[in-house]
């Protein structure tokens, strides 16, 4: 078992982190970070991505938290992938996280997080950033 995270350099992706750490190690289980490169990233944010990658990596391991990060090729379907390897891992939780939206917005739950909510093998938290 283990518990799934869609991580993204974002506000929102960083509280989908944290949050999958705590039940981590609240459930004694490993975790999976599924990172999705982005196609529109230019050289110096690919860097960018690898050296917040690397601090993910380094915080993990000193929390004592079993991991593995999956880096998924561009164009690939996000929410396929997290569901899959939710499936891969026999998952008991995926995490992912949320962005605001404007009032237009809210009418419409994201895609993505649409499908991961409706198709996931599992239950699924999603959360959003601190407000402050």
């Amino acid at each position: 078992m283990s518990i799934v995270v869609g991580y993204l350099a974002t506000v929102e992706g960083r509280a989908a982190l944290d949050t999958a750490g705590f039940e981590a190690e609240r459930r004694g289980e490993p975790l999976v970070v599924v990172v999705n490169e982005r196609l529109d990233e230019a050289p110096e944010q690919r860097q960018e991505t690898e050296a917040a990658l690397e601090q993910v990596r380094a915080g993990l391991t000193e929390r004592g938290i079993a991991h593995e990060i999956r880096v998924i090729a561009a164009g690939r379907d996000v929410a396929e992938e997290l569901i899959g390897a939710a499936e891969d891992t026999e998952a008991s939780l995926i995490v992912i996280g949320l962005r605001r939206r404007s009032p237009v917005g809210k009418l419409i739950l994201g895609a993505n997080a649409q499908r991961i909510l409706l198709d996931a093998p599992c239950p699924v938290l999603a959360v959003k950033p601190d407000p402050s």
